[in-house]
């Protein structure tokens, strides 16, 4: 057990109880930066046991490179504090790119494909009925190669880098999609746009419906359109990042 509580002057103050093996276990689910010192205050207070530490979402795996002179390439920073703690094994859920996994020492990626497997089992859906959609080229790279059996389309995208905002999209693959249930598969969702315009390409290519897989779904979900979407059915997720009570019916964790 661990008791987090705070200083007058905002100090952090920790307690610990129960654990007196001679190795441990540390399951953090991130949901901000603060926590790492609680983790890093617990590695050197437990220094003499052996450790593993389970992050199901690897933070900054997206900050994974630096295009200007006054970017900080913080999934350096991050990795860097990492191994400083000497974790026997690091384990990863589905990270971003390759690079944060490279970035830390004795780090396992743990690739999507059981989840994806189980949110496909609760579609129910047949072989022939199912087409799998990728909304980029990178998760058709990630992913395609998992489900060989199954039809796929992927989509190309066109994003105005100034204002962020997705202008175009385009299927490759269409007609792998008429009259076809379709599970979009990604890693992240933010707020979802790119989702949306996914799925109303979809459903302008004919498909029978629209279901949606990420690994990492931000609370951010909730403050998009994507629970407002009327064409996507289902939004299947892990654990590795909700918290939020404010859900939705469309909603189902996997675990």
């Amino acid at each position: 057990e661990i008791v987090q509580e705070h200083f007058s002057a905002g100090e952090l103050k920790i307690k610990l109880f129960g654990c007196g093996k001679e190795r441990m276990d540390i399951v953090w689910h991130y949901e901000n930066d603060a926590e790492l010192f609680t983790i890093m205050c617990i590695r050197d207070y437990y220094a003499n046991h052996k450790a593993i530490l389970y992050i199901p979402y690897l933070p900054h795996a997206r900050m994974d490179r630096v295009k200007n002179p006054e970017d900080v390439f913080t999934l350096r920073t991050f990795a860097r504090v990492i191994n400083s703690m000497n974790f026997e094994r690091v384990y990863v859920w589905d990270a971003h790119s390759n690079v944060g996994p490279a970035l830390i020492d004795r780090c396992v990626d743990v690739p999507a494909q059981n989840y994806i497997e189980e949110a496909i089992k609760k579609l129910s859906y047949a072989k022939g009925n199912l087409c799998l959609f990728f909304p980029d080229e990178g998760a058709q790279k990630r992913y395609g190669t998992m489900f060989p059996d199954y039809p796929q389309a992927f989509g190309i995208k066109k994003r105005n880098w100034e204002t962020g905002k997705i202008e175009g999209y385009m299927i490759v693959g269409e007609e792998a999609i008429k009259n076809k249930e379709v599970l979009i598969i990604d890693d992240i969702c933010s707020y979802g746009n790119t989702f949306i315009k996914a799925a109303e390409a979809l459903d302008k290519a004919g498909a029978s419906g629209v279901n949606l897989y990420i690994t990492h779904c931000e609370d951010a979900i909730s403050k998009g359109d994507v629970f407002k979407c009327a064409i996507i059915d289902n939004i299947f997720t892990t654990n590795s990042l909700v918290r939020s009570e404010e859900t939705d019916s469309k909603l189902i964790i996997i675990h």
